[in-house]
């Protein structure tokens, strides 16, 4: 399975067990820091970008969202939902 872990900061124990866990059970796995993402809201075709590139289609995406970005980052999470993850 093709997954995304959305979070800020991949050094932190848990975010990086989780990552550990998903490789070995044969899964991708790319971490993504939901400040750095921007997104296209056109209804033919969402988009999420991310360092200048669009981000792939994923089978999943786990969020780990902190409180004091709740807002923006169930935003991007309700992006990814609108792209069929």
């Amino acid at each position: 399975m093709q997954l995304a872990l959305m979070c800020r900061n991949p050094d932190l124990y848990s975010h990086k067990r989780i990552l550990e866990a998903a490789i070995e059970r044969g899964h991708e796995m790319d971490v993504v820091n939901h400040l750095r993402c921007y997104v296209n809201i056109t209804s033919h075709r969402p988009q999420i970008h991310y360092h200048g590139k669009v981000l792939p289609k994923y089978d999943a995406v786990i969020p780990r969202i902190g409180a004091s970005v709740t807002f923006f980052g169930t935003a991007v999470l309700r992006q990814f939902e609108m792209m069929g993850v």
